[in-house]
């Protein structure tokens, strides 16, 4: 005959040995069916322990049950047809659906401030993460909570622009505002990567605005988160000839700077500003005739030099002679 036991435990192997143990079995004598895989959940919230039905064979027949004896037949007797006419039938009423009961909200332990609560929940998920390090927790004079991270390992914990701090801080706030009616807000940060953040941020939103009124048109920035987003609308928002506002949806949503023309501009001189194609269109237009270049003077007159005096001749002796240029160079004459 076959018989079934169900069993729990934390893995499905802890449940099957808790089986043999009780049945006194080997693993080769039982066929085991899971009902029900474990789940670990999150820190131990919506755990869920595997359940397993083992089946065993001990070896006896089955037990066949005696068929009742039938009684005897009696004649049949033939009965005049007689007509019956059917009540109507009752409808059953259907209860009414019941109403969906709130879900009782999970009340935090007694006596356990939102600061420890903070703290363990951090502290339990850096150490999931393999990330060593301190934790500081501070209460600001608005009422919310500081949480300051330091380490080496830091940049495992900051991520890529921020986005593992980011999902951090959105796990922390969860958890410590579950089942509470007034939201409390809790930052998270590691080694002041939120002030060098904002820092940059601002430094870039004043170079896309300048760039906005230098060629006159608008500018979209990367997608941004809405903290960082909130950065870039603080920061230009008394920036004379800029507007900034908010296009697309999460996690796509971004900063445009827009341009805002002044009184005296015409829109046509915006449309120019804006356009290269306006630039080379004015090339073929009439130009306005250049002023006629001023006469030149006249050049002065050359200075004429004095006449030089002859120079005197040298003092030659009696009965000399000057050479000819033309002379014959002969034997004779030499």
């Amino acid at each position: 005959m076959i018989h079934s036991i169900e069993t729990t435990g934390k893995t499905t192997e802890d449940a099957l040995k808790a089986a043999l143990e009780e049945l006194g079995l080997t693993r080769d004598d039982v066929s085991v069916e899971i009902l029900t895989m474990p789940k670990s959940g999150f820190f131990g919230i919506g755990a869920v322990p595997a359940r397993l039905r083992v089946s065993y064979d001990d070896g006896k027949p089955e037990p066949k049950a005696a068929r009742p004896s039938r009684p005897p037949r009696a004649p049949r007797q033939e009965k005049a047809p007689v007509r019956t006419e059917k009540a109507p039938e009752p409808r059953e009423e259907k209860p009414a659906p019941k109403a969906k009961q709130p879900e009782p909200k999970a009340e935090p332990a007694a006596g356990e401030s939102v600061e420890a609560r903070a703290e363990s929940f951090l502290r339990g998920l850096l150490e999931r993460m393999g990330v060593e390090c301190s934790i500081a927790v501070e209460r600001a004079e608005d009422g919310r909570v500081d949480i300051k991270l330091d380490g080496d390992n830091i940049g495992a914990v900051i991520g890529r622009r921020g986005e593992t701090l980011d999902a951090i801080q959105h796990l922390v706030n969860y958890v410590v505002n579950r089942g509470s009616d007034k939201h409390l807000h809790i930052s998270v940060d590691a080694e002041g990567y939120r002030s060098k953040r904002e820092d940059s941020l601002v430094s870039l939103a004043r170079k896309m605005a300048a760039k906005t009124i230098k060629y006159k048109r608008s500018m979209a920035l990367e997608p941004m988160n809405s903290y960082e987003r909130h950065v870039i609308h603080t920061a230009l928002q008394d920036y004379e000839g800029v507007t900034t506002s908010s296009i697309g949806t999460e996690p796509n949503r971004r900063v445009v700077v827009n341009y805002v023309r002044p009184e005296g501009e015409s829109a046509e001189g915006e449309r120019r500003g804006r356009s290269r194609g306006d630039r080379n269109r004015g090339r073929g237009e009439a130009r306005p005739p250049k002023a006629a270049a001023p006469a030149k003077e006249a050049a002065p007159a050359p200075e004429t030099k004095p006449a030089e005096a002859p120079r005197p001749q040298p003092e030659m002796p009696e009965g000399y002679t000057p050479p000819s240029k033309n002379k014959p160079t002969s034997r004779e004459w030499c």
